[in-house]
């Protein structure tokens, strides 16, 4: 054995025969701590937990597209990424301010609204009562304690509704602009086809008529056998060579904004599902239910912390006692 160590097992031999001529007020110390704490204990106010679990939806969304994703089908359960985004809504003010002023936690927890800190107070209490946990699993537990069992149950199930409800405004409040975007751009080209068509149609009123309709009335000029005939084909044509080339630019014009139009649809039909749909955005594995035991508090480990604690802190206390009286002598 070198000599450091038979210099650390003999302060060991020191340290326990110091505690041993302690031992009566060190037993007396912790045991009025034990007592002090089992009292304390018993005044604290029970609280009781109501655990909710959901899974985040993979999709929130129909999707218009032929190259759709099929990990994005509505009924697959959500990965990580979905699993931290709900995380962050369920922690979000949106909820937290809908659940307070639905249950009234400023009055439940008995805060007071004149005081300047009452918001600091507020948080610090939900923070206390309300958890959001992401398992191992990939699903998110929904942890609410309170003195009241059944509000604890209540205020945790209504946690899991409001889930959908603060998505589809969250939703709501980005769709809703680029759906009314999509629809001022389909109404355009609504527009812009319709005076196309209109003047189509003010142009045939006129007589005038397709490139094949053309090559008709020249074939049925020759053809006609009465000078009537003849007439009036022939003023159809002299309008039709008059008019021709501007109607069949027109034509093809009507031909473009009706391919545009169509291709646009898909995105306008697409912003319509997104900004009129309310989805769920998540699987309830199990709604909270009304605890029939406590949660909190523990009294057993607080008792036991408060007596290791106070132990631990009396031997140091002792030591540095004796160490101090130790150079007084010297001194």
């Amino acid at each position: 054995m070198t000599d450091q160590m038979k210099e650390m097992e003999k302060e060991r031999q020191n340290l326990l025969l110091f505690i041993w001529r302690k031992r009566k007020i060190l037993i007396l110390i912790t045991g009025i701590a034990g007592v002090v704490s089992t009292v304390v204990s018993f005044m604290m106010t029970p609280l009781y937990l109501s655990t909710a679990i959901v899974f985040p939806a993979a999709t929130s969304t129909v999707s218009f597209s032929e190259q759709r994703n099929a990990k994005a089908a509505a009924m697959d359960f959500g990965e990580e990424e979905q699993s931290e985004q709900l995380v962050q809504i369920l922690q979000s003010s949106r909820i937290r301010n809908k659940i307070v002023d639905q249950f009234d936690l400023m009055k439940h927890y008995d805060i007071d609204t004149n005081d300047a800190n009452k918001h600091y107070l507020l948080m610090k209490e939900y923070e206390g009562h309300f958890a959001f946990i992401r398992t191992r699993y990939g699903s998110i537990q929904i942890d609410v304690l309170d003195r009241d069992p059944e509000l604890a149950a209540e205020m945790a199930n209504k946690i899991v509704d409001l889930i959908d409800t603060v998505k589809n405004n969250m939703v709501a409040e980005r769709t809703w602009p680029a759906f009314e975007i999509n629809t001022r751009k389909k109404n355009l080209l609504d527009q812009d086809l319709k005076l196309v068509l209109v003047k189509m149609d003010s142009l045939a009123d006129l007589g005038v008529v397709s490139i094949e309709g053309r090559t008709n009335l020249f074939q049925a000029f020759v053809d006609a056998k009465n000078q009537e005939d003849r007439t009036f084909l022939r003023q159809q044509i002299d309008v039709n060579l008059k008019y021709g080339a501007k109607f069949d630019a027109l034509e093809q014009i009507r031909d473009e904004k009706i391919v545009k139009l169509e291709k646009f649809l898909d995105s306008y039909e697409q912003a319509e599902s997104d900004a009129n749909s309310v989805f769920n955005h998540k699987f309830v594995v199990e709604q909270a239910v009304v605890a029939d035991k406590k949660d909190q508090p523990k009294r057993l480990i607080i008792v036991l912390l408060s007596m290791i604690g106070t132990f631990v802190f009396m031997v140091f206390a002792l030591l540095i006692a004796d160490r101090i009286k130790e150079l007084k002598k010297l001194a």
